[in-house]
């Protein structure tokens, strides 16, 4: 019996008058990918705050390793990482400050600075480790959220279209750290529109109108 980590069941999400996710129902396992696709607009990214508990919503469930998934719990904050918003870092403080602060704020103690480093190189910002988010390009903006998400523990990864402002190179080596986090064990949930990145999902919804109108087996 397969175990699942994250369960949607007939989510919907209404603003006022205008629905946005409708009947939505969705497992995720430990170890697994699924991509969301769709126009702009068409909920994907609704659909992830109500994956990562920032928000709740207006009909169905969600659960996180079987209670209701809150972003202000915890347990959910040690668990689950994202990557979603385009201005979440520090801007005070330098990208390499910033990465320990993450590290160190997850646990990793003794083990943050060897960490940071590696995420630091992987991403492609050791150069850059020293000057301010504000010193950074936009698609350097991206990889520092990136390295953000990866340097700290997570069992599940909830992210918005983390290609953007990416360059070639950078969305292919996201698609290969991807993939091997998947087969480590995380449960990834992300919203895309680049071909690499579904390729690494098990599983692809798409949705048109906040209504899943598809699901495929990769």
């Amino acid at each position: 019996m397969t175990s699942y980590l994250l369960r949607l069941t007939d989510v919907g999400r209404t603003y006022g008058d205008r629905q946005v996710v409708r009947a939505v129902t969705l497992d995720l396992a430990p170890g697994e990918c699924v991509a969301l696709t769709g126009d702009n607009g068409s909920g994907k990214s609704t659909l992830l705050r109500l994956a990562s508990g920032r928000e709740r919503p207006t009909t169905g469930k969600v659960l996180f390793d079987g209670a209701p998934v809150d972003e202000d719990d915890p347990a959910t904050r040690a668990r689950v990482a994202t990557v979603m918003d385009p201005g979440a870092y520090y801007p005070d403080l330098t990208v390499r400050e910033h990465l320990m602060l993450v590290a160190l704020a997850h646990g990793l103690g003794d083990a943050a600075g060897e960490a940071v480093e590696a995420v630091l190189g992987e991403h492609r910002l050791t150069d850059h480790g020293d000057v301010l988010p504000s010193a950074l390009s936009s698609g350097q903006t991206q990889s520092l959220l990136l390295a953000a998400a990866f340097v700290r523990p997570h069992d599940l990864l909830v992210l918005d279209e983390p290609e953007q402002r990416l360059d070639g190179r950078a969305r292919r080596e996201l698609a290969h750290r991807l993939a091997a986090h998947r087969d480590r064990g995380t449960a990834i949930l992300l919203a895309t529109h680049h071909e690499a990145l579904t390729a690494v999902a098990d599983r692809v919804l798409t949705l048109d109108g906040g209504i899943p109108t598809a699901a495929a087996g990769q």
